[in-house]
């Protein structure tokens, strides 16, 4: 446990230090395409101190952005004591505070747990888990994602997902600018040939600043590969000792798969964090690229392992 804490805490910040350093090297990229480099150092602190402030913002206000999204409300002892009871049971069990439990209503079955440290760390389950698990099964999920509390997985997680939406956010505003340039030109003018050649130089600069985000973006989308997929099974196997029923789990797991909830949430970033992703489990090409860069492993290997634990 204490190894995966401290290899977790290595990867935070190893995160920290490398998506400033993939966005500067667009940045710095974008001006050798131009032609031109000086102008690198004048832009270096703007982009620094935006990165900054963005990242501080969103990360100490990540909880309340992930509440807003899936729509989950807290939940007090006299809205539902079984489920309080079996997360405070376990947290005495391994000697951890006491979490946040958040619920949202949905009647599939799904869950998740985030915060960066003990006043933010929460549990969110759908109500769809609460009625159609029994406890053993219900106390296996909440295992897992307290173990995934201890690992701080979650604070990992967050990292990432901070850094990734920036990206994400700053590439999806320079294809907003390129689209409008190419559609109106330079100043909405048409007629005016010098405007022309405006709109045109405008455009060219766009599409260079375009293809740097988006090579930006595919070095922030494989840091997903950093975030190794063995904190699933280790979760699953920190959940397993937990509630001490290691088939409880399996069993949890395999009804979660066949009607994975938190589906209309739309946000894959949030979805990272679920016991289950529920595109992992599409078919098709949508569904191999999904589990391509999925940071779940196959559920069927999950439960295989369970099963024999």
């Amino acid at each position: 446990m204490h190894s995966v804490i401290q290899r977790n805490n290595t990867l935070s910040v190893l995160l920290l230090l490398g998506f400033p350093a993939i966005l500067l090297g667009a940045v710095y990229l974008f001006f050798v395409i131009l032609g031109d480099t000086k102008p690198f150092m004048n832009v270096l602190p703007w982009v620094l101190g935006g990165v900054a402030i963005w990242f501080v913002i969103a990360y100490f206000t990540n909880t309340s952005m992930i509440r807003h999204a899936v729509r989950a409300t807290p939940l007090a002892r006299r809205d539902n004591p079984r489920v309080y009871n079996i997360v405070e049971n376990l947290t005495m069990a391994c000697g951890m505070p006491m979490p946040e439990i958040n619920i949202v209503d949905d009647p599939q079955l799904n869950a998740f747990a985030s915060g960066i440290n003990e006043k933010t760390y929460t549990v969110t389950v759908t109500t769809g888990l609460l009625n159609r698990l029994d406890d053993d099964e219900l106390a296996g999920v909440i295992g897992h994602e307290l173990t995934h509390i201890r690992n701080k997985d979650t604070r990992l997680l967050i990292t990432s997902i901070v850094f990734v939406g920036i990206i994400s956010v700053v590439m999806t505003l320079l294809v907003r600018m390129l689209w409008n340039t190419f559609l109106f030109g330079d100043s909405g003018s048409r007629r005016s040939s010098n405007g022309k050649d405006k709109g045109a130089s405008m455009a060219v600069v766009l599409l260079i600043a375009v293809v740097c985000a988006a090579i930006a973006y595919l070095f922030t989308m494989l840091t997903r590969f950093a975030i190794s997929r063995k904190r699933e099974y280790m979760a699953d196997a920190g959940g397993a000792e937990l509630c001490g029923n290691p088939l409880a789990l399996a069993s949890a797991l395999r009804k979660i798969s066949n009607d994975p909830g938190l589906q209309n949430v739309e946000r894959d970033d949030i979805a990272q964090m679920y016991i289950i992703h529920p595109q992992a489990l599409t078919g098709g090409i949508k569904g191999f690229f999904s589990s391509l860069f999925s940071t779940h492993p196959d559920t069927k290997e999950r439960i295989r392992l369970l099963e024999q634990y």
